[in-house]
């Protein structure tokens, strides 16, 4: 193990590759060194806004990038941020002495709400342009409004619940409609609910927020200045219209759950954080006058909605007792408290203050502060300045954070997209795994991060936690990149190492039993893991030697079957005389060279089954390759043996239809060596053609007369048409037979009768049988009395051969009257044909002046021409030309000859005839009418529709093959 351990060092020595922007020296846990390249940015940024107000900013609320702020007493100024150029004033049209005491803003930036000092409330909505006041909210002055985000919309706020100083809470509903001078009033109603108490009366409202959970349960939490209220409920399905009056209506008997402080700063205010728009809340933070109350929301609990809940104190400088905070807003990790000259931002992990932002006094005091959950941004203003802050990166050290608090598995999450913080965060939980003796887990632990393998492996060695280290091993394992072959190999090798020495040291425990299964189970879950499967496959051979050294003979053939290597799996099996098994594996994976390779063992204890397993894989094993098997099985000679081999070729040739002349040969010698009468059927079977036999004839000959099969030597010299042998060996077994054989060579009459005489000879000589001898003369027509006469000995008298005699005798009568007959009929023939000629001497054609050419159909008469007495008539160059394709070569040739001479001849003169020794012109050339005449029969001799020139081009394509393709293409 130690050798492994060592060579494993060196590979990875030898192939370690550092991250871009990283090293390993000095760093005694990870591969990964932080060091940033440049400065990073702030969380959060102040931006003050380029904005100058006409008067004293009062308030300002922003949501969905609304932002709208009131000036002085009596200006409302509203900015879309997506459009910051085009500011919009509107008049509130007030002439007493109230001022705005506070404004609200729904999720939508759609409906905006004005609580003034006189407790008179202004509505107005974003597509509008008119303040309404809202008559039946007169007198009520609004701390608070918990708008309904399931509900509302850009038209309508659906049921919403509204806190006031006096410490009741209304519900109420606002529409966005104007109807005109006697149309609907926007606030279609408003009507109490319940009233909140502290200290035995009644209490300001200073915060109040619905929220539905996913189940249809309505939470709303409400606080005052020291208590924090929780009323949960469920609505009847169908049921929003009817708002919240049923979910209070429960607690008209008993005050719901509240959480109280004895502090107080005279008011307190509530924080959301939302991670997205319309999305439920995540956490929530209370301002109030013992510090902020920092807990989760759960809407999945049925008590209560917060959990985790911890209180932070306020840091040194605030509190009721000195600075107090004016207003909190939430973020996903901290909160920010406002203060009349500066801002400080607190972690609500640690309840560090991570910021103190100090502003100028000649800003004036901070008066409120306000977040944009759509954008995430915080919105701060003094009288005459307005700031935004941006919020960058806000979870980019939470890791650390929760990595001190050992909260691994959210340091994990928060650095997941950083390789070098995973890594640290991984390789501390690992050790403190370590340290609590969660091996297994520290394992899988240290596997992932980039620490030096070598110090993790002996960690594991020192405490002899073998199950620890393979589990860390198999990490390994499975993270190592194609390339990395070698340390997979060793890998591979140390890990099949662990599992056998475990399984050898539980298995001979039985009180380790369930252990021991447990172990071999996970040794097999690796042996066949898809993961695994490239790296067992390139160490296979090394697995193997370990296996074998341990002993472990049932999880080689397990492997081997993982591995496909099924030669060494039926290796297995014969060396230990299970050939059945064998046979079944190979019979399962159908590997012809498998079957080639350890025939000859499984035939000679299991003939029987392994032919039937030939006989089930058919053509797709190759019979040639199993003839050694079969010759050496074969042998022994016993008829068991020899009955299988049969079996098998007689399936290759008569089922497979096998051609191949060595399988042929090998059954004909098994037929030889026991089975005449399946030879001769065998051969009869392959008929008598020796191009169409597939065994080789002269090996058959061979071994036929070698084992006395005279039958099967006469057929075999049938077939090699060997006939005067195959009726001497047959004239040695059956006369019947050598008669057979006689007749075959039916177009040589010399032949038969020449083996005719041989039988006769025999039957005459050896059997000495006149009967029998008359009998073979009849038998053949091409034997007569005289040709056997000398075969018979002298004692033989005339009495025998009488009637022989005398049908030979009537049968040259009849031969010579069928003569006299067939000349009779000869001579009126010739007399009928000279009939004809004389006949045709005197026929003749009458042509038209208006008849045609039959090929080129112009008038006839205009050229030369010729008269067939089938009618059709053509010019003479026209029937040259469809003449000239359909005559052989050497006819062309002439035709071709002809026409030269008949160029060159003169022409004929004018005046008396010559006389004979003037024709012919130059001396012993043909004349010009010699030359026309012998054109004239080479062309002429008879019509080119009607004759034998038509019959022979029946088969000639209508067009010419060299011009198809040029023809087919002007057709398209």
């Amino acid at each position: 193990m130690a050798s492994i351990l060592d060579e494993y060092e060196d590979s990875l020595s030898r192939s370690a590759v550092l991250q871009p922007g990283c090293a390993s020296v000095g760093i005694p846990h990870s591969g990964f060194v932080n060091v940033p390249l440049e400065k990073e940015a702030p969380i959060f940024t102040k931006q003050r806004i380029d904005f100058t107000p006409s008067d004293r900013i009062t308030n300002l609320v922003v949501s969905c990038n609304q932002l709208c702020m009131s000036l002085g007493k009596d200006t409302l100024l509203r900015i879309d941020l997506g459009k910051a150029n085009e500011p919009n004033h509107v008049e509130l049209g007030r002439k007493d002495e109230a001022k705005v005491h506070k404004m609200f803003l729904d999720h939508t930036g759609s409906h905006l709400l004005i609580a003034l000092s006189s407790t008179e409330v202004l509505y107005i909505n974003r597509n509008g342009q008119k303040v309404r006041p809202l008559a039946r909210w007169k007198g009520q002055l609004v701390e608070s409004v918990g708008w309904n985000k399931a509900l509302g919309t850009e038209s309508s706020t659906g049921p919403i619940l509204v806190g006031t100083a006096q410490g009741q809470i209304f519900e109420a509903e606002l529409s966005a409609s104007e109807g005109g001078l006697f149309g609907p009033a926007p606030d279609l109603y408003f009507r109490p609910l319940y009233v909140l108490m502290e200290e035995g009366g009644p209490a300001p409202v200073c915060s109040i927020e619905p929220e539905r959970g996913p189940d249809g349960r309505y939470f709303v939490i409400a606080t005052t200045r020291q208590r924090l209220f929780q009323f949960t409920g469920r609505v009847a399905e169908g049921a929003e219209v009817q708002g919240f009056s049923g979910l209070f209506a429960t607690y008209t008997d008993h005050p719901p759950p509240f959480r109280e402080f004895p502090s107080s700063l005279g008011y307190s205010e509530l924080a959301f954080y939302t991670p997205k728009l319309r999305s439920a809340p995540r956490a929530f933070a209370w301002m109030m006058g013992d510090g902020v109350l920092y807990g989760a929301l759960d809407c999945g609990r049925p008590d209560s909605l917060l959990s985790e809940e911890r209180v932070w104190d306020y840091p040194p400088g605030v509190g009721p007792g000195a600075s107090p905070p004016l207003a909190i807003v939430l973020t996903q990790f901290h909160f920010l408290l406002l203060l009349a000259d500066r801002v400080e931002a607190v972690c609500t992990l640690t309840g560090q203050v991570v910021l103190r932002d100090h502003f100028l006094e000649k800003f004036g005091p901070l008066r409120h502060m306000v977040k944009d959950s759509s954008t995430g941004h915080l919105w701060a203003h003094t009288e005459r300045a307005v700031f935004r802050y941006h919020v960058q990166r806000e979870s980019r050290d939470v890791w650390r954070t929760y990595l001190d608090m050992n909260r691994f598995d959210l340091a994990k999450e928060y650095c997941r997209e950083r390789p070098d913080c995973l890594d640290t965060v991984l390789a501390r939980e690992a050790d403190f795994c370590f340290r609590q003796r969660r091996y297994v887990e520290s394992a899988r632990c240290y596997a992932l991060t980039q620490s030096y393998f070598e110090e993790i492996a002996l960690k594991f060695l020192e405490v002899r936690q073998e199950e620890a280290l393979a589990e860390f091993l198999q990490r390994k394992l499975a993270g190592l990149k194609p390339s990395e072959r070698t340390q997979a190999t060793l890998l591979t090798a140390w890990l099949t190492e662990l599992y056998l020495s475990r399984l050898g040291a539980l298995q001979g425990d039985a009180d380790s039993l369930p252990l021991y299964r447990e172990t071999r189970e996970r040794f097999r879950d690796f042996l066949s893991s898809p993961r695994n499967k490239e790296w067992l496959f390139a160490s296979r051979a090394s697995i193997h030697e370990l296996l074998a050294s341990h002993g472990d003979t049932e999880h080689m053939v397990y492997f081997a079957v993982i591995m496909q290597d099924y030669e060494r799996v039926v290796a297995y099996h014969c060396q230990h005389e299970a050939y059945e098994e064998a046979l079944a594996v190979l019979s399962r994976h159908h590997d012809p060279q498998l079957f080639y390779k350890f025939s000859p063992i499984l035939i000679r204890h299991i003939p029987r089954q392994l032919v039937d397993a030939w006989i089930e894989l058919g053509s797709r094993l190759d019979a040639r390759q199993l003839i050694p098997a079969l010759v050496n099985y074969s042998q022994g000679g016993e008829a068991q043996q020899v009955s299988q081999a049969i079996r098998y070729m007689e399936f290759c040739v008569n089922v497979l239809g096998e051609t191949e002349q060595a399988i042929h040969n090998y059954l004909l010698s098994l037929y030889a060596r026991g089975q005449a009468a399946s030879l001769l059927a065998y051969l009869e079977q392959a008929g008598t053609s020796p191009h169409r036999v597939h065994y080789d004839l002269k090996y058959a000959l061979r071994l036929c007369a070698e084992h006395g099969h005279h039958r099967a030597c006469v057929h075999v010299y049938k077939v090699l048409e060997f006939y005067e042998e195959a009726v001497d060996l047959a004239l040695q077994v059956d006369v019947d037979l050598a008669k057979q054989c006689a007749d075959l060579p039916e177009e040589d009459e010399e032949l038969r009768k020449k083996l005719w005489l041989k039988i006769a000879r025999h039957v005459v000589q050896e059997e000495e049988d006149v009967k029998t001898a008359m009998a073979c003369l009849a038998s053949c027509p091409l034997l007569k009395i005289e040709d056997v006469l000398p075969f018979f000995p002298d004692f033989v008298t005339i009495d025998h051969f009488k009637e022989a005699i005398c049908s030979s005798l009537q049968a040259y009568n009849r031969h010579i009257d069928e003569l006299q007959r067939e000349m009779e009929e000869a001579t009126a023939s010739a007399q009928r044909i000279r009939r004809d000629l004389q006949e045709l001497r005197g026929r003749y054609g009458t042509v038209e002046p208006q008849d045609k050419c039959s090929a080129c159909d112009f008038p006839l008469l205009n050229r030369p021409f010729y008269v067939f007495l089938c009618s059709h008539m053509f010019h003479a160059d026209c029937l040259l030309q469809a003449v000239r394709p359909g005559l052989p070569a050497y006819k062309q040739a002439r035709l071709e000859e002809l026409q030269r001479k008949l160029g060159a001849a003169p022409p004929p003169t004018k005046g008396p005839p010559r006389t004979k020794e003037g024709e012919g012109g130059t001396a012993g050339a043909p004349s010009r009418e010699q030359l026309k005449a012998d054109l004239d029969e080479l062309v002429a001799a008879e019509c080119v529709y009607c004759g034998e020139l038509m019959i022979r081009s029946i088969d000639r394509p209508f067009i010419d093959p060299q011009r198809y393709e040029e023809e087919h293409q002007s057709w398209l």
